[in-house]
């Protein structure tokens, strides 16, 4: 069985249908998913707009970084979606979902997807804030 069955990185909008219909299993009792959204401050700065751009090994990585989840647990089904890009506020920066059996083995294997995600994959934030000021974030 093909457990990761999603794991993009994309330049346009990303969808939470389509990752939650990507991890549907007839034998999974629960699904975590999580949606990180552009949010108009960081810092207590006014965030206007930012982009993400990724190392020519962001993909690969991100593979990896779901293959040792998927590797590390009960998970029926795995998919992630990460956004290259412009954003806008409300957008859609990243979507992960897990499915497992049991909804304590999908709220574990979600948070452990997004926060691995976050510490290895080789992808950079830039924001513009308000009162004109930038800054690069190693983050997902």
């Amino acid at each position: 069985m093909n457990v990761i069955r999603l794991a993009e990185l994309r330049d346009g909008p990303l969808s939470l249908d389509e990752v939650l219909h990507a991890v549907k299993d007839p034998a999974a009792g629960g699904i975590a998913l999580f949606a990180g959204v552009v949010r108009d401050h960081d810092h207590g700065r006014g965030v206007l707009r930012l982009s993400y751009s990724a190392h020519p090994s962001a993909g690969a990585e991100l593979r990896r970084v779901a293959e040792k989840v998927a590797a590390g647990s009960e998970i029926r089904a795995l998919a992630v979606l990460h956004r290259l890009g412009e954003l806008g506020i409300g957008d859609l920066a990243v979507v992960v979902a897990v499915s497992c059996v049991h909804r304590g083995e999908a709220f574990d294997a979600c948070r452990a997807l997004i926060d691995e995600l976050k510490a290895a994959v080789p992808i950079w934030k830039h924001q513009e804030f308000g009162d004109g000021g930038i800054e690069w974030v190693n983050s997902a």
